[in-house]
């Protein structure tokens, strides 16, 4: 083998990657274990409170040295492997900017017949259609007033600028769809900045392309109504003076002798702080009007919260420090006389000073605190610095202009050439802005938004027609998105839940047990029966195997990707199919080794005979996994990322390190005693000589008889599709003791008012799924609570057991709500088209992968009568097994299920043809029935080995797997099999049948050709 050298290198470099990043994870769990007996009371009780506080106290301060490189907990947390929602709960929401709101605003307001006909109109079609909802308003209007104009609508003074009364249907439409695109950005902008500081626990959101959607997830979430609020308010700007060192000088010395005086007492009150008054810390006030209110202490888990964490033993000690000193907090972290800067780690035992009440009541009422939005390198040390801003706030602290004054923001560039936001104000903000700027001429002026400075540009002159340049530290695209954040007032753009999935922390524990017992449980007997079936050949498999494991948690680290439960599934297929590369290459060594060559020839052939069947294995399952991941939303996609790693991984561990061990291995040739067999694998499955193409027409009648049968029940009983595909709320409820599903099934179709409702154990009989399109239509806040209020009733009036709230412990009296989800009918269409546009979409890839391949259309075609078999024998095991009471979803992660069948199928498939493709090129028979009879029986005993190690594993997946991936992996189980059987019985017979009657056509043509009469020329 050639370059062995990289390979080691390459490997080694990976592999010290893989352990860098990973050790991070076993560093922050360290410390959330830390946490946890920190916060253990004597009764054996967590307190969560306290185990956030600890967290909060750490978060910026060093807790790991790698390198000489020291690490806070908040990078810690940004680079440890994720863990998806379903393994650790949290919420998962989908928010949709409304389209009707804007358009209305767009409008003034107009209450125009035909105008607010064709919105409800538009508002009925989207429920079913693809297409974008301005081009719905546009055909609903046409159809009702044909002869109308939009500009009619639309053109009036707050879009002047924009359109007149002259302007085309086309012209009025770009600026509909321009306004509509924007207010998605600022949305989306405004939501990003709220929750990048809502907590520690990696939160993530993005735009979905296409579908003027966001998608927010939050692991650990465990107040929804407070995430609703916070996603569904309006975001506040505000315009503010920044105070003088002069205007506050006296009131930060008065602070300063106040703190120096209570630490020489040692003030008793020094443990009392008031979280909510004009002086505090910036964030406490909007935060907690944002987020809401709650009758029990709430964990504090955004970026305002970890300055302004209360008094904890760590912190109390901090400032203790300062006893008997002549300076405070407040002056001797900064790192500047003014304006005060300090250290991001320094900024909580600040924030902590400023919180005691006796230093609270010495803030005037006209001043408050705001923090930098954005952290500045300090050049010198390397630290994280910010600003602490002394705003000046009018009566009732309020801010002198707000942020709905504004009409219209934008990138430009300042006079000296680097990136700017230039701004236009309405009339009213205009002669407000002219007010401010006039009397704060040669000070600064501070932009807020959520109460952190954006910001605080000096004003060089009055300003008095509304349009204003801020400048300040920005690249480009900060610069873009400050002009986004600063236009979000300018239009309503209110957001709607449309869908939500809340997973409660004890079912994300129950999944991370199932995943685990389901990776080991794989590992373990894939490794047994390798050693077992390959011998030596077996361990170098099994290396491999823990190499490529290893190499996935790696590199998902390294990506920041999550660790989901369908991702858990990934590695668990990943076990049973990244065997099928060495088994492949060990059954070609086996071959040629009975072929009578040499032990190191036979190597050198077994890799090199091997290597095309392989690349084309891989390749087709990984397209496969690409289009599930473009495709795909949530979960889903987690499952795309681990297996497209897998694949990659498993690839270069079984093809390269393994040959880099088996070679060094073996340099001695015969005498290095090395074999891939054992007594029990001699032989087997050797020189089988079935003729399968003559058994053909059997299994094609075999197959249709299933297909008519699935076909049928689907017909008659219909298959059961999840919230995913047909909308509504679905909640996982958990009781003390089991409980018939039967009855409650009946019994909640009463209290929903007969909308369709389905009751199933989940898991075990004490726990059930309650899916239910009650209010469906409705995708309100209002609903949501109404229809949760109507199931909480209706158990209790069934069962008699009391409601607990929370994912708690319940007794046998009691239940609680464990999960739940919704999904609108919009976004339910729209992922069914899309799951749909995913398969028919793999199935021409694959086509045409294959037809350049193999460059005759019949294996093209071959295939994907296949891949159609394979689905639709899927789908019947899905009706079958629902005829029989079995009932199983039919949902996103089915979807997933069906691409993976979609792509292992083929993987059979092509390593069938490939072995045709090389018996053709051999010639060794003209007989094409001989040929291909003899491909598959020379590559039966990869298909046979491959298929029970992967059938293993699944059934694993499937027995420990939890009711999660229930469907998911019967999906898989149906499919491992009929994969395995059509790659034989169905794609192999088709291309034979198809190339004879090629043949015979061509045949047919020839005999005519050779039969053409002659003509006789006539003459003259």
């Amino acid at each position: 083998m050639r370059n062995k050298g990289a390979v080691v290198v390459l490997t080694v470099i990976i592999s010290f990657l893989c352990i860098y990043y990973l050790s991070f994870t076993f560093i922050s769990r360290g410390i959330q274990k830390e946490a946890i007996v920190s916060a253990t009371t004597e009764d054996g009780i967590v307190d969560l409170t306290k185990k956030q506080q600890y967290l909060d106290s750490v978060w910026n301060e060093p807790v790991y040295s790698l390198f000489g490189v020291d690490y806070t907990y908040k990078e810690v947390k940004d680079t440890e492997l994720n863990l998806g929602l379903d393994l650790q709960g949290g919420m998962h929401v989908v928010l949709e900017v409304s389209s009707v709101e804007i358009l209305k605003g767009l409008s003034g307001n107009n209450e125009d017949n035909d105008f607010l006909e064709a919105i409800k109109r538009a508002r009925e079609l989207q429920k079913t259609s693809q297409e974008s909802f301005p081009e719905l308003f546009y055909q609903s209007f046409k159809e009702i007033n044909p002869d109308g104009r939009l500009a009619e609508i639309f053109a009036n003074s707050s879009n002047r600028e924009k359109i007149s009364f002259r302007s085309t249907d086309a012209e009025v439409m770009k600026m509909i769809n321009d306004e509509i695109n924007d207010a998605i950005d600022r949305s989306f902008n405004i939501l990003r900045t709220r929750i990048d500081r809502f907590g520690t626990a990696q939160p993530n959101i993005q735009r979905l392309q296409g579908s003027g959607r966001i998608q927010v997830e939050i692991p650990g979430a465990d107040n929804p109504e407070r995430v609703r609020k916070l996603l569904q308010s309006v975001a506040k700007l505000e315009f503010f003076e920044v105070a003088e060192p002069n205007e506050i000088n006296n009131t930060l010395l008065a602070i300063n002798n106040k703190w120096i005086d209570m630490q020489k007492v040692k003030l008793p009150t020094l443990e009392e702080s008031t979280p909510e008054t004009p002086g505090s810390a910036t964030g406490t006030e909007s935060l907690e009007d944002l987020l809401g209110a709650s009758d029990e202490p709430q964990q504090e888990d955004d970026l305002a919260s970890q300055l302004e964490a209360s008094d904890t033993a760590a912190g109390d000690e901090s400032l203790d420090s300062f006893l008997q000193t002549d300076v405070s907090p407040l002056f001797a972290y900064s790192r500047s006389q003014w304006p005060l800067i300090y250290s991001v780690k320094d900024t909580s035992k600040v924030i902590r000073m400023l919180q005691k009440q006796q230093i609270d009541q010495l803030f005037p009422k006209t001043f408050k605190v705001a923090w930098d939005i954005k952290p500045v390198v300090d050049q010198n040390t390397g630290e994280e610095m910010l600003t602490l801003y002394f705003l000046k706030v009018a009566r009732g602290g309020k801010a002198p202009l707000e942020g709905d004054v504004i009409t219209d923001a934008r990138q430009s560039i300042d006079q000296y050439g680097k990136p700017a936001v230039s701004m236009q104000m309405n009339t009213v903000g205009s002669k407000k802005w002219r007010k401010l700027t006039g009397e704060n001429v040669g000070r600064r002026i501070a932009i807020v938004l959520d109460n952190y400075v954006y910001s605080a540009p000096n004003v060089i002159g009055e300003i008095p027609n509304g349009n204003s340049e801020i400048s300040g530290n920005f690249t480009l695209e900060e610069a873009k998105d400050l002009a986004t954040v600063l236009k979000a007032g300018s239009l309503p753009a209110p957001t709607r839940i449309v869908q939500e999935t809340i997973i409660g922390p004890t079912l994300g524990r129950e999944a991370q047990k199932q995943g685990m017992i389901s990776i080991l449980s794989g590992i373990f007997i894939v490794t047994l029966f390798m050693v077992a079936y390959y011998y030596k050949g077996g361990f170098i498999a099994n290396f491999a195997l823990v190499f490529n494991i290893f190499f996935i948690l790696g590199i998902l680290a390294q990506l920041n990707a999550a660790l989901t439960l369908p991702g858990i599934a990934g590695i668990v297929l990943t076990i049973g199919m990244s065997i099928d590369a060495n088994v492949l290459i060990f059954e070609r060594i086996r071959e040629e080794m009975r072929r009578g060559v040499g032990l190191k020839e036979a190597i050198t052939l077994g890799y090199r005979k091997a290597h095309s069947s392989i690349i084309d294995a891989n390749v087709t399952t990984f397209l496969t996994a690409v289009i599930l991941y473009s495709l795909g939303q949530g979960p889903v996609k987690g499952f795309a990322v681990t297996l497209m790693i897998g694949i990659a991984s498993s690839f270069f561990s079984a093809v390269y390190i393994t040959r880099v061990i088996i070679e060094h291995l073996t340099k001695k040739g015969e005498k290095s005693n090395f074999t891939f067999k054992t007594r029990l694998s001699a032989g087997v499955f050797s020189d089988m000589g079935i003729d399968f193409m003559v058994k053909r027409y059997r299994a094609y009648l075999f197959s249709a008889v299933i297909i008519v049968i699935g076909v049928g029940l689907m017909i008659v009983n219909g298959l059961n599709f999840g919230v995913d595909f047909k909308g509504g709320r679905s909640y996982v409820v958990s009781f003390g003791e089991p409980v018939v599903a039967s009855k409650l099934k009946t019994g909640l179709g009463t209290v929903f008012e007969n909308a369709g409702t389905e009751v199933k154990t989940f898991g075990s009989n004490s726990v059930v799924k309650v899916t239910t399109s009650y209010m469906v239509e409705d995708e309100s806040d209002e609903a949501d609570r109404q229809v949760r209020a109507a199931l909480i009733d209706g158990l209790t009036a069934l069962t008699g057991k009391d409601y607990i709230e929370g994912d708690k412990s319940v007794t046998s009296d009691q239940f609680t709500i464990s999960g739940s989800e919704k999904v609108g009918a919009t976004i339910a269409d729209d992922i069914k088209n899309a799951s749909i546009k995913s398969i028919l979409l793999a199935l021409v890839v694959i086509f045409l992968y294959i037809l350049v391949r193999f460059r005759k259309w019949q294996f093209g075609l071959g295939a994907i009568v296949a891949l159609l078999h394979d689905s639709l024998v899927v789908l019947s095991a899905f009706a079958i097994a629902g005829a029989f009471g079995f009932s199983f979803e039919i949902d996103q992660v089915f979807i997933a299920a069906m691409l993976t069948i979609i792509g292992y199928s083929i993987n059979d498939t092509v390593i069938v043809f490939d072995r045709i493709r090389e018996n053709i090129g051999l010639k060794t028979s003209t007989d094409m029935s001989v040929v291909f009879n003899a491909a598959i029986n020379s590559t039966l005993n990869r298909t046979v080995i491959t298929s029970l190690t992967t059938l293993t594993v699944v059934v694993i997946l499937l027995l420990f797997g939890g009711a999660i991936l229930r469907g998911f992996s019967f999906a898989l189980f149906i499919g491992v099999l009929v994969g395995t059987y059509s790659s034989i019985f169905i794609a192999t017979p088709i291309v034979l049948d198809l190339g004879k009657k090629q043949k015979k056509l061509e045949t047919v043509s020839d005999t005519k050709l050779s039969h053409k009469p002659e003509v006789t020329p006539a003459h003259a």
